[in-house]
């Protein structure tokens, strides 16, 4: 690379909770730069989630957090050339790429759920999320698989 790695940034914590990973989530939720309102989506979901829940032990912030560890892939498939092919070869990702590819999966599922508004839509997906179910974690199935299917090519590793 010609230039130096841009450092990174530190995110402040929500007002609410106190989590910078909940902050993380918003800043993809928010569309045109509103912030206060993702956040209003983001809190109202989470309400929607207290009230649906069947687990009494667990807060609904937990439970949006295991719902997105359940949508985090532990495995890809990356493109590289070797000599004239193109082969598909499953890699580990790397912790924050985890992190940020399950939120944006679960955010775009979210959207494209039928529900009212985007708060129930995102709670329908967090609760889908924990119970192992939703479209997000047929996303990082299929993923899994893709990087399964293509692990005879694991030796092409870079």
């Amino acid at each position: 690379m010609r230039k130096r790695l841009s450092k990174k940034r530190i995110l402040l914590p929500d007002p609410k909770f106190n989590d910078q990973l909940v902050t993380r989530f918003v800043n993809n939720l928010m569309l045109d730069g509103k912030k206060s309102v993702a956040f209003k989506v983001f809190y109202d979901a989470l309400e929607i989630v207290e009230e649906k829940k069947q687990d009494e032990e667990k807060s609904a912030l937990e439970m949006w957090k295991e719902g997105l560890s359940n949508v985090m892939p532990h495995v890809e498939v990356r493109s590289r050339r070797v000599g004239g092919a193109t082969f598909q070869i499953p890699m580990p990702i790397r912790a924050d790429r985890k992190i940020s590819m399950a939120i944006k999966w679960m955010i775009l599922y979210a959207r494209k759920r039928n529900e009212k508004s985007m708060s129930q839509r995102l709670a329908g997906e967090i609760l889908a999320a924990v119970k192992e179910e939703g479209a997000a974690v047929k996303k990082r199935v299929d993923v899994h698989k893709m990087a399964d299917a293509n692990k005879a090519f694991s030796h092409f590793r870079f």
